[in-house]
């Protein structure tokens, strides 16, 4: 059982290149309780690719977690700074399309 759920929505955004593209990540339980981690990416406004990992160990899922928080943040991703939106980081179990089965 996860002790805490972890969701995170990034973007990257680039207009002189047409660029727009996001990174989302989630660790979930499945459906046996072993942690699962969800990756999304893509075109803003698209579904975009998905790929799961599954883990024995929370701590493994969180370490590759934040090892793929920092590529992409030293690749240039953000969270998303448009005012009126709700924040895009977050240590609350939300809705990532794609659950870990």
């Amino acid at each position: 059982m996860l002790t805490q759920p972890y969701q995170l929505y990034i973007e990257r955004r680039d207009a002189t290149k047409n660029m727009a593209r996001f990174y989302a990540l989630a660790i979930e339980p499945t459906l046996f309780g072993t942690p699962c981690l969800t990756r999304r990416w893509g075109r803003i406004g698209t579904i975009g690719q998905a790929m799961v990992h599954h883990f024995d160990r929370e701590e493994d899922a969180v370490r590759m977690f934040l090892e793929l928080l920092r590529s992409k943040r030293a690749r240039g991703y953000r969270p998303n700074t448009n005012v009126g939106r709700e924040p895009t980081v977050r240590a609350v179990r939300g809705s990532l399309p794609g659950p870990c089965r």
